[in-house]
């Protein structure tokens, strides 16, 4: 059996299980949940051991208290399957009067469902949780720590021993548990076997609504050329009757994105609204983003050396990289990651928000030196036009590379690889 590799997860989900009686750990199939949670369950009920699963559901319906006894926290695994025992979860949870009682896991968002009467709140906690970062996996040295970036704490210094070519490796390679420390052929078609999988099977389980396989192939592939912009619907639909030859409405692709949302294939950034001095308006559209990177390579059947062939395509890929990094990160320190963009077209491609205010700018460049001085004076700009009055001034301005070395620059900008970066 594979070791464990410990996850920034394992804390994060240990505290939520300190104070609740329910913990949910949601997110894209793959990722590492049920391992994860297994690290701290008593006991467990697998929903997808075919040789139990009649069992398990009869006895579900028959006697949820006793399904639900055993040793603390007991874990449930992909609970969708019996999505009724929702309800009896939380009803257990209110007459046991004690946190740390549960583990569900799940590949899907809990389903709207005749079944499910009451939403858990103050009783089950959700937590959505990732692919490895580059961290997690060991291909970040660590050296550059967001926390100390929040709390000013010493000096800027790191080096990544990651070359570009090694990038668009683990850019196509992903985060997947299962890929991590294997031969790069293995490692590189975890994530192929993964949208595979998606386009079999997985997208017709969601709401049992019929959908057609060749078309959520095209609309992920679109999604996947769309990647780290704002496109629309209809720049979707645009781009698939361009490249694919088929006629489809932008409500069939609005349902068509909802399943792969809800399948935690997508995670889109919503926009970030700050207090600005300026009126210039701000653009409220989400940007386009998969939960990893490599889901949109192996969508367009791209491999490493296609994205080094192609560096503007893969500074796109490297943007969902780096977001899919600065996610994990932020939800470390009980922050989350946003976009900002205004209509002047000055931007910032990542704000990592804490929930005690405080905030960081980010922009992405690959490596050349002419766009990390773009980014710096991006990020400058949009500093000096926030209202400090009104809310806090940024507690650093980032340009995050897959150059070598990390620094602060003159100006008070850092530069740091993305390869050298830790929570």
């Amino acid at each position: 059996m594979k070791k464990y590799m410990p996850r920034i997860a394992d804390e994060v989900l240990k505290s939520r299980l300190e104070a609740r009686g329910a913990v949910l750990v949601q997110g894209p199939k793959w990722c590492g949940k049920s391992t994860t949670a297994e690290q701290l369950a008593k006991s467990a009920v697998y929903m997808q051991n075919p040789s139990m699963r009649e069992q398990n559901m009869m006895l579900a319906k028959a006697d949820a208290s006793r399904f639900l006894a055993g040793k603390t926290p007991k874990l449930i695994d992909e609970w969708q399957i019996i999505p009724f025992i929702w309800d009896a979860i939380r009803f257990e949870v209110d007459k046991r009067g004690e946190f740390g009682q549960f583990l569900l896991t799940g590949s899907v968002t809990p389903p709207s469902s005749d079944e499910i009467t009451h939403s858990g709140t103050g009783r089950i906690s959700c937590m959505t949780m990732h692919t490895m970062s580059l961290f997690e996996s060991g291909d970040s040295s660590g050296e550059v720590s967001l926390k100390k970036l929040f709390d000013g704490l010493g000096e800027v210094r790191g080096t990544s021993d990651k070359s570009l070519e090694d990038l668009a490796f683990l850019t196509c390679r992903g985060g997947w548990p299962m890929s991590v420390g294997q031969k790069k052929n293995v490692a590189l078609q975890q994530a192929i076997d993964y949208v595979e999988s998606l386009l079999q099977s997985d997208y017709s389980k969601v709401d049992g609504i019929s959908r057609d396989s060749g078309r959520m192939n095209r609309i992920l592939k679109s999604y996947a050329r769309n990647l780290g912009t704002q496109a629309n619907y209809s720049t979707i639909k645009s781009d698939i009757v361009a490249n694919e030859e088929d006629s489809i409405s932008e409500n069939t692709i609005a349902s068509y994105l909802s399943v792969l949302n809800k399948l935690f294939v997508t995670e889109d950034l919503c926009a970030w609204n700050p207090n600005i001095r300026s009126k210039t308006a701000i653009r409220t559209s989400n940007t386009r983003h998969f939960t990893d990177p490599s889901i949109a390579a192996a969508a367009l059947g791209l491999g490493p050396n296609d994205l080094m062939n192609d560096l503007k395509t893969f500074g796109f890929f490297f943007e969902t990289l780096c977001v899919r990094d600065l996610r994990i990160y932020a939800q470390r320190l009980n922050g989350e990651v946003y976009h900002y963009r205004d209509k002047s077209g000055l931007e910032s491609d990542a704000v990592v928000h804490l929930r005690d205010g405080r905030y960081g700018l980010v922009e992405v460049k690959l490596f050349s030196q002419e766009h990390i001085d773009e980014g710096a004076s991006n990020l400058l700009t949009l500093q000096e036009r926030i209202d400090t009055s009104r809310m806090k001034k940024a507690s650093f301005l980032m340009v995050l590379t897959g150059t070598p070395y990390a620094y602060r620059r003159e100006d008070g900008v850092i530069v740091a690889p993305l390869a050298t970066l830790a929570p």
